[in-house]
């Protein structure tokens, strides 16, 4: 049974995103009282090399976590939970940081999950044909931590592997920072380094793979214990760390978890009740969580695993406990909106118009092109996307074709350059990305998912046309959370949980999330998202066939 809480209790959510970290006070109900957030550097020595520094990581959570609890008594905090990237730390016996490349910057330990560098590495792994990789689509992803760390052996033995006696997932390194804990979360070993639970680390694939050192002194290097999200760590924050901090010793902490999944807890366990939606009275998992950021991770639960080819998973208890977790994603969303209206000649005018437009609110080039494409449309905004389609793997496919090689194709491009050919270039892009979660609920479907609803959160959900795009290319209503900042949410909960104030994820999720607005498809754009759909799916036939043709002697 949970313990009595005081009746002003709060707990903090701090989330570490590939730019900024940010923190927020939570009440018991899940509404936001306080947030902050501070940016962080990321360097890139040479190309898909991203790195960052873990030093300046903690430093930054300090910060935002003195600033939120400021206003409260540090007594009322019950708990504080971590979320990160799926980064990779790397530290020495001492705790201490150790370089990741060539420059040899000793605070610049931290390989990011963007970071492309172990692509050839990746490439053997899956070659290999292991029985782990049947439990990640079959394929194993740059993105992960196996290619990573067998790129750092091979490449840095010297500066790198053998100083390092710790390797930790960014998310576990911060509840170590936090308690001194060692214990792992099992959100980020089973989804990010093949653990599988209940048997644990599989020997015979680390050397495999020729990384039969981290096998030594019972897995030391990698973690030996672990546990499910939200579980008490340690014994809660040491003086240390409350120092930094700014609340109390002892301060329950919560098993961490990857930002994405942070975000599914803030969003997709909420009481649906009274907005007739198809998966109200439903199990949970007739529901996807979708975290929409610099990337997207389309996150899908179920009672008993299901394979999917292409999409990570099934991991047990990697998100809610007891429960199966598939995990799709595309590498690059917001980032590739960005990278294509900021790359476009009219991009300065765009600028210019904006801050016309918008001079006192402050609203974002976003909002201006949205308005944008609403004066120029006759007919649904959707409609004026007929002509020019995009295949959105710029920075290749994550899922469902797990392929990382493939690259992005525009068609329909003219020599025109002005405002409105930037409004349609943005407006493709957001449909390619919505027909790309078309093809991931597809594959995850004739898996044997059955998802009814989609539950965004993430930057890009604050974005309308984002949303309602999503929800006319699938096919299925969106429901948008009460709170904008939902991973913080989801952070916060792991606290909660921590505290034993709840006596369960699930319980914490159904009283901290809550449903804000529900975006329903448009049926008459169906048969419209049908035919650019098939087009979508002939542009990925077209680069095959292309590469196929040079590759050709």
């Amino acid at each position: 049974m949970a313990e009595p809480a005081p009746a002003e209790c709060y707990y903090v959510g701090v989330d570490v995103g590939t730019a900024s970290v940010r923190a927020a006070l939570v009440t018991r109900d899940g509404r936001l009282k306080n947030t902050a957030e501070e940016p962080i550097s990321i360097w890139e020595p040479q190309s898909d090399h991203y790195v960052q520094s873990s030093t300046e990581i903690w430093d930054k959570c300090c910060s935002v976590v003195q600033r939120v609890t400021q206003s409260v008594e540090r007594s009322q905090v019950r708990g504080v939970g971590f979320d990160a990237t799926c980064s990779l730390v790397v530290l020495d016996q001492n705790f201490q940081p150790v370089p990741v490349n060539q420059d040899g910057e000793r605070q610049r330990n931290v390989v990011m999950w963007m970071d492309h560098r172990a692509a050839e590495q990746a490439a053997r792994i899956t070659g290999g044909g292991h029985r782990v990789l049947r439990r990640v689509g079959g394929v194993m992803s740059p993105e992960m931590q196996p290619p990573k760390l067998l790129w750092l052996k091979e490449n840095l033995r010297e500066s790198c592997w053998k100083e390092a006696a710790h390797f930790f997932d960014l998310p576990d390194f911060l509840s170590w920072k936090a308690t001194g804990s060692l214990t792992r979360s099992l959100c980020t070993l089973v989804c990010k380094w093949t653990y599988c639970p209940p048997d644990g680390w599989d020997a015979s694939f680390w050397t495999a793979i020729g990384l039969e050192d981290l096998l030594e002194n019972n897995c030391s290097k990698i973690g030996s214990l672990t546990c499910s999200p939200g579980t008490p760590m340690g014994e809660g924050l040491t003086q240390e760390a409350a120092a930094d901090l700014g609340l109390d010793p002892g301060t329950a902490v919560g098993s961490s978890l990857i930002d994405a999944h942070a975000g599914g807890l803030g969003v997709i366990g909420a009481d649906v009740k009274g907005f007739h939606l198809p998966c109200e009275d439903q199990p949970i998992s007739s529901r996807m969580a979708m975290i929409c950021g610099t990337s997207t991770c389309h996150m899908a639960i179920s009672q008993q695993p299901l394979f999917v080819p292409g999409v990570w998973g099934p991991c047990l208890s990697a998100m809610v406990p007891d429960m199966w977790l598939n995990e799709g994603g595309q590498s690059a969303t917001g980032r590739l909106i960005d990278h294509m209206v900021k790359g476009h000649a009219a991009y300065s005018q765009l600028q210019e118009q904006a801050q016309l437009r918008f001079p006192l609110t402050g609203e974002n080039i976003y909002t201006y092109l949205n308005t944008h494409l609403c004066s120029m449309a006759q007919s649904p905004v959707d409609l004026l996307g007929s002509s020019l389609h995009l295949w959105p793997d710029f920075h290749g496919n994550r899922s469902p074709l797990a392929d990382p090689t493939l690259k992005g194709m525009v068609i329909g491009l003219s020599l025109s350059q002005t405002l409105d050919d930037l409004a349609l270039l943005y407006l493709a892009t957001v449909q390619a990305l919505a027909l790309g979660t078309r093809h991931i609920l597809e594959a995850m479907k004739e898996a044997g998912h059955d998802i009814t609803t989609l539950f965004l959160c993430g930057g890009l959900s604050k974005n309308p046309l984002f949303v309602q795009i999503h929800a006319n290319a699938t096919g299925l209503p969106v429901v948008l959370p009460d709170q904008t900042e939902a991973v913080l949410v989801g952070a916060a909960v792991l606290g909660a949980c921590a505290s034993r104030d709840y006596i369960s994820i699930q319980e914490a999720m159904e009283k901290m999330a809550k449903v804000g607005r529900v975006v329903r498809p448009d049926q008459e754009l169906q048969s419209f998202y049908e035919r650019k759909y098939k087009v979508f799916l002939r542009l990925f036939a077209h680069q095959r066939e292309y590469q196929a043709l040079m590759d050709h002697r």
